[in-house]
């Protein structure tokens, strides 16, 4: 499996410009991280809270300590109100990682063998994390699934929230049921992405100073 990208040169020079400058994560990459993860918070909650109301899955119940909102009807209220949040800046993100090309310096290419490889380093712990402006084929192939699962809860979501309105984003999904099926198993991939993400963090500290100061 092997996603084309720019040529190799490219993406080197665009890291070691960013090496050059002293800069890992700039200003609107730092600004967009925090905010989605606070829209995250507010999404998950209380989307919890919207599932423990009508369960997809007998044995599964989320402790209402973990939930937002309360209640069904104030879950609502701050779902839809994280939903804005997360959709206006998740364009402004894609649409200057694109623009900007930090997408394809970062992300690409994503070649199986090598993600495979650093799999395995990282399990024996010899993976290396010595230059933070390079990702390894992991934290690609991660980072490349967060934002196709973010598309895919955004679009189910919609399906579930104005089923009528928008009936082809529904049929596209399979319906409504099944769209509920989509949307809790996208939310799943994107909390499990979390876990990894904040442990990474914990365990190179450097990483998390970075997108707090950008150095």
């Amino acid at each position: 499996m092997t996603i084309k990208a720019a040529p190799r040169s490219m993406n080197l020079q665009g890291a070691a410009a960013d090496r050059a400058g002293g800069v890992i994560h700039p200003r609107w990459v730092r600004i967009t991280h925090w905010i989605n993860a606070l829209a995250m918070f507010m999404m998950i909650g209380s989307g919890w809270q919207i599932y423990d109301a009508s369960p997809l899955f007998s044995f599964l119940y989320f402790p209402p300590g973990l939930a937002l909102g309360g209640w069904l009807a104030g879950a609502l209220l701050w779902h839809f109100a994280a939903m804005w949040l997360l959709v206006v800046n998740g364009i402004v993100y894609v649409t200057l990682g694109i623009g900007t090309g930090r997408f394809r310096r970062k992300l690409l290419p994503i070649r199986l063998r090598a993600v495979l490889d650093d799999f395995v380093a990282a399990l024996r712990g010899r993976l290396s994390h010595d230059d933070l402006t390079v990702y390894n084929s992991v934290q690609r192939l991660l980072y490349a699934g967060v934002l196709i699962a973010g598309v895919v809860i955004v679009l189910s979501g919609v399906s579930i929230w104005k089923p009528v309105q928008f009936k082809y984003v529904t049929a596209l999904f399979g319906g409504y049921d099944t769209a509920r099926y989509v949307h809790f198993f996208a939310m799943a991939a994107i909390v499990a992405f979390l876990a990894i993400h904040v442990a990474l963090a914990l365990i190179v500290p450097k990483s998390l100073r970075a997108i707090i100061l950008g150095r």
